[in-house]
């Protein structure tokens, strides 16, 4: 259902660690766009798998200006996981594309499908950083320390 009020401003985090990952986070990130009326990509980011094994992840986040109400989003979004073949064979498993809804404007939401803000996105770099570059106006200084020990690389 579309929300028909007002655009809502919403953040989501874009990771891929099999296959051409690059590319997956890049093909995923032009598919979320137009779920939205304007979008900004973050610079691309390389980091290990966060409490698991696996080759090392591409990591982005979208800034996403939606009419999509949150589980509309959440169920695009699926989607497009599945498009890239996703498969969730394990909890945190190697995976060609993961997309997470990290704030959805002002919202709190805690349903069985959806969290916002997601419950983990302050404890990782790998979402801090790139969330920085096309949110800067979150001031998160105090995330950033929090995440400073923890190895990234920015790709682009």
């Amino acid at each position: 259902r579309l929300n028909d009020t007002h655009l809502v401003t919403c953040f989501i985090a874009l990771g891929a660690n099999l296959g051409d990952a690059r590319a997956q986070v890049l093909q995923a990130a032009r598919d979320v766009a137009v779920l939205g009326t304007t979008s900004q990509l973050s610079k691309l980011y390389a980091s290990a798998p966060w409490q698991a094994a696996g080759p090392d992840y591409v990591n982005a986040v979208i800034r996403l200006d939606t009419h999509l109400n949150a589980p509309e989003l959440l169920v695009q979004l699926q989607a497009i996981e599945q498009q890239a073949g996703r498969v969730r064979s394990y909890t945190n498993a190697p995976r060609t594309l993961d997309l997470d809804v990290l704030l959805y404007g002002s919202a709190r939401i805690a349903s069985p499908l959806l969290t916002v803000p997601h419950p983990r996105m302050w404890e990782r770099a790998f979402v801090v950083l790139p969330l920085r570059d096309v949110a800067p106006e979150l001031n998160l200084i105090e995330q950033l320390k929090a995440v400073v020990t923890q190895p990234i690389t920015v790709l682009n």
